[in-house]
């Protein structure tokens, strides 16, 4: 929910019963906040044994948001879709248990904000190659920034047996 005047706007960013008439059932118990500069590529990141399911939104700036379906039974396996966040359309983007997650950030700065419905556990965080030539994402035609973690990630195909979903 949205009200907006020439002074600005108050967003309700999320309510759970809402979210929950959407088909969204998890009760989320904790809340991420990243900032990064223009370039900066996080992703391609996912939890393996019960997974984690998220809800993004950016905040401040403007994100290419990137899901990629990793359920092994899928007809959707492998494949991908992006999504524009912005602290402007205010949308948001469900990553259900079972897809990776990453962004670029397309401003000079952005903030971006996530509700995990599972507890941080680095034990159990993986990720693939965020440009991974199977998969095929096209982000944005820019000087993309990864984390040595996120350059050096395994490729889809060489972790598809390996995932639980």
């Amino acid at each position: 929910m949205i009200h907006g005047d020439v002074r600005g706007f108050f967003h309700e960013s999320y309510r759970r019963a809402a979210y929950a008439d959407l088909g969204i059932p998890e009760e989320f118990v904790q809340d991420n906040h990243s900032r990064s500069t223009h370039g900066v590529i996080r992703g391609m990141h996912f939890q393996v044994g019960r997974g984690m399911a998220k809800l993004v939104r950016c905040a401040r700036g403007s994100i290419v948001d990137v899901v990629v379906d990793l359920r092994r039974r899928s007809p959707t396996f492998g494949e991908w879709e992006a999504f524009e966040l912005t602290d402007e359309n205010l949308h948001q983007l469900y990553c259900p248990v079972g897809f990776a997650h990453g962004f670029c950030v397309t401003s000079e700065l952005a903030d971006v904000m996530y509700k995990c419905d599972a507890y941080y556990d680095g034990s159990i965080e993986r990720g693939i190659k965020y440009d991974d030539p199977d998969v095929g994402i096209e982000w944005p035609d820019i000087d993309l920034q990864p984390s040595e973690r996120d350059a050096n990630a395994p490729l889809l195909r060489d972790v598809a047996d390996e995932l639980p979903f």
